[in-house]
């Protein structure tokens, strides 16, 4: 039997020219750094993470989307990123150290493993002791290459949990320093009186997989008395403050029962 010779269009010219202005386009972005606090259910700073804002010359009033963003660029250039965040996490090396103070930043599960290729990238991590890797998307990592990355990468945290690929098979392939709740989530847990007892033994039972959840997007002030008076470690959100440039950091109350 004869297999014929199967044939795959080629793409148009009007299509490559797309193609090829859309890279250029991702490659032309700008970007600034900014932080958001994450504080301790006691109400003491534990930690920053560290965001991006992108924007590109033709529109800079109009932020575009840091995941979308993140989504076009490769791994090249997201190692680029990552070592600009690091260089920049370096000058507040004295703050953080003296204040006992952690800062996330967060990766896709690609870029994680490629880290510990880069030994500019490596160097700046041997001296953040402070640094955690924050994975956006959960990724499964063979067990050989995790205990391989683990030291020189430290603790990692999980983001987004209970949005996307962040779920229970998460907790059982990994082992996170700290694991975010999705806002999304602990919305939707809020509705009745069931869901807020739900989130309760919900956080108590990721608890038993990390040193402590953190409950992202708390906005108001009874949202922020609900996670108080759960099991949860810590929270972060527009309640406490809105993403803010770097030269405001040394303004963050180091404790909010202070303010």
């Amino acid at each position: 039997m004869m297999l014929k010779y199967i044939s795959h269009p080629l793409p148009s010219a009007a299509s490559l020219q797309a193609q090829q202005e859309e890279r250029m386009y991702w490659r032309q972005c700008q970007r600034i750094y900014t932080f958001q606090p994450i504080y301790l259910t006691s109400g003491a700073l534990m930690a920053i993470e560290l965001l991006t804002a992108v924007w590109h010359p033709s529109a800079p009033e109009k932020r575009l989307s840091p995941e979308l963003y993140f989504a076009r660029i490769d791994i090249a250039q997201r190692l680029v990123v990552v070592r600009e965040q690091l260089a920049l996490l370096l000058e507040w090396n004295g703050y953080f150290c003296n204040h006992g103070l952690l800062a996330s930043v967060n990766v896709d599960g690609p870029t994680l493993m490629a880290l510990n290729k880069c030994a500019l990238i490596r160097g700046l991590i041997a001296r953040l002791p402070w640094v955690r890797f924050e994975l956006v998307e959960h990724q499964i990592l063979p067990q050989d290459e995790i205990f391989a990355q683990m030291p020189q990468l430290g603790p990692l945290w999980l983001d987004d949990f209970g949005s996307g690929m962040a779920n229970f098979s998460a907790l059982r392939e990994q082992r996170y320093d700290h694991i975010k709740l999705s806002r999304e989530l602990f919305m939707m847990l809020r509705r009745s009186e069931e869901g807020r007892s739900l989130f309760s033994m919900l956080l108590a039972l990721i608890n038993r997989y990390c040193k402590g959840v953190i409950v992202e997007g708390v906005e108001t002030r009874e949202e922020w008395e609900h996670v108080q008076n759960s099991p949860a470690f810590a929270a972060q959100g527009y309640y406490f403050a809105r993403p803010q440039p770097f030269d405001q950091l040394e303004t963050l109350p180091l404790n909010l029962t202070e303010v």
